[in-house]
Parts: structure tokens; sequence; C-alpha cells
């Protein structure tokens, strides 16, 4: 899915992304004005997702969240058929939403990131950005277990 994020919703940015959607921030993009929101949806045909009543009527595709915690958005993402599953190889960057790559096996990088022969690591072409499956990824993993299991009781 392409996804637009209204600035109320910037808590589910990085699981969006890691879910393989297509997720661009308003607040990344300093849009603020809902004509602006409404412009960009427009012009990139994505799905506003916005906690705004007013604005969601006016969107000609949007997903209205009622809940501001994060873990009960995904709740309500789950009930309207949004895909809340990680991906096997990422592909949007978690900061920028970028495209990954593939980091080489033989290739170097920062100290910060695990060594590419240990684990897979991927590097985001837009932000230079490196990914791996860390604990980060184990935590994400968990909250979306726990929304599935929360959307199939509802």
């Amino acid at each position: 899915m392409k996804l637009l994020l209204d600035v109320m919703c910037g808590g589910l940015v990085a699981y969006l992304r890691m879910c393989g959607h297509d997720t661009v921030y308003a607040g990344d993009r300093d849009i603020e004005a809902d004509d602006a929101l409404l412009a960009v949806a427009e012009d990139e045909a994505r799905t506003l997702l916005t906690r705004d009543v007013q604005l969601a009527t006016r969107a000609d595709d949007a997903i209205l969240l009622e809940s501001r915690e994060v873990e009960a958005q995904l709740v309500e993402l789950a009930s309207v058929g949004v895909k809340l599953v990680l991906e096997d190889v990422p592909s949007y960057c978690g900061r920028c939403n970028g495209p990954l790559e593939d980091v080489e096996l033989e290739t170097s990088t920062p100290e910060y990131a695990p060594d590419p022969a240990e684990r897979a690591v991927w590097r985001c072409r837009d932000c230079g950005q490196y990914f791996w499956r860390g604990s980060h990824w184990e935590r994400v993993e968990h909250t979306l277990e726990r929304v599935r299991d929360a959307s199939r009781r509802e």
C-alpha cells in the first residue's frame, strides 16, 4: 500500500515501512495544512491515515483512526485489511522511506551495524542508514503478533 500519515499518526511509520508499505509521514515533509496533505495524497495516489474526522471526509481515500495508542491503531488498521506482517526482506527505510539494498558480504559496515558476513544487512540508497534483524525487529514482531491476536478476537 502507498500511505500518507498525518502528524497525528507518526508512531505507525516504522511499523508500516517494516511491513512493506510505501509510507510517507507528513512530519518528514513538513506538511501540516489539510489542503497540502490532500494534494500529496491525490498526486501520489496514497491512502491518507488520520485521526482528523473532517480531513478524512475530504480525502478520496482515507482510513480514519480513533485511537491515540499505536498498538490500538495497528489493531484498527488490521481490522480494515491493512497487511501487518514483517517482510522477509525489507523494502523501505525506516528513517526516510527510501529503497533498501542488500549489503554485500565483504562490505565493511559502520561500527553500530553487524558484519554482513554474520547477519543480513540492508542499506538505504537515499539516506545511507543500515538495517538488520535485531532486537528492534523482534519487538516489532511481538507487537504485531499481539495485534493479529487482538484483531482476530474482534
